[in-house]
């Protein structure tokens, strides 16, 4: 049986999306089943350039290649559809077509028996 990592990430700085995609990939290494949250509050990191402008951080990865690890290998990313309105996100505007749009009730249940779950 493979574990079941959650994550949610609710913020808009760097101290929200760093551990968040740095323990979404830690995860995806270990052969985690990987479900990543983003809530209306840290929905920037879900958009086009986003990533880009934060750069890498010193000391940190590179975190470009840490979302692109995370969907690559099977993790899953999933954007609150509440943040849709309240952030005016157009759906082209995403990083990834493999961004998932979900309300919190199916992302509750796809989390349903996590081993670990983390939030930042």
């Amino acid at each position: 049986m493979t574990e079941k990592m959650a994550i949610l990430c609710n913020g808009d700085t760097s101290a929200s999306i760093m551990p968040t995609l740095i323990f979404g990939s830690s995860g995806i290494s270990l052969d985690y089943e990987v479900h990543i949250f983003i809530c209306p509050a840290g929905a920037k990191w879900v958009l086009k350039g986003e990533l880009e402008a934060l750069g890498s951080p010193k000391g940190l990865p590179n975190p470009i290649e840490l979302f692109n690890t995370i969907l690559d290998f099977g993790g899953e990313i999933v954007l609150c559809e509440l943040a849709l309105e309240n952030k005016d996100i157009d759906l082209k505007d995403l990083r990834d077509e493999r961004i998932l749009i979900k309300k919190a009730p199916p992302y509750l249940m796809d989390i349903e028996g996590a081993t670990q779950t983390y939030v930042f």
